[in-house]
């Protein structure tokens, strides 16, 4: 259901700030809608936390509300002084995990 997408530059040099970009395909159900059909309300399912990591070590997180819009896209900045693991995690209201990981290695 959910796609998670990720731009990380794949060579950086060392101590230099970047940006990362994400996006995950999502459509952040609030639970405060109904179904046209039936009239029941429909479930709420948002993102409500996404976390990333550098070689097991967090370095960005954010709690998120209902109040996001569908396919949520976070942007920020990293500074890494070695090659490594960068994991991107999105979790959901119903406990799933939404998960990608990009390496990045120092020029």
């Amino acid at each position: 259901m959910a796609k998670p997408r990720v731009k990380v530059p794949k060579k950086v040099a060392a101590g230099e700030v970047f940006t990362i970009k994400t996006l995950i395909s999502h459509p952040m159900e609030s639970g405060q809608r109904k179904d046209r059909k039936t009239g029941e309300t429909i479930p709420r399912k948002i993102i409500n936390k996404f976390s990333a990591t550098f070689n097991g070590v967090e370095v960005f997180s954010a709690g998120l509300e209902p109040s996001i819009s569908a396919n949520p896209y976070m942007e920020f900045t990293a500074k890494v002084n070695e090659g490594g693991t960068f994991k991107f995690v999105w979790l959901d209201d119903d406990g799933s995990e939404y998960s990608i990981e990009k390496k990045v290695s120092i020029k």
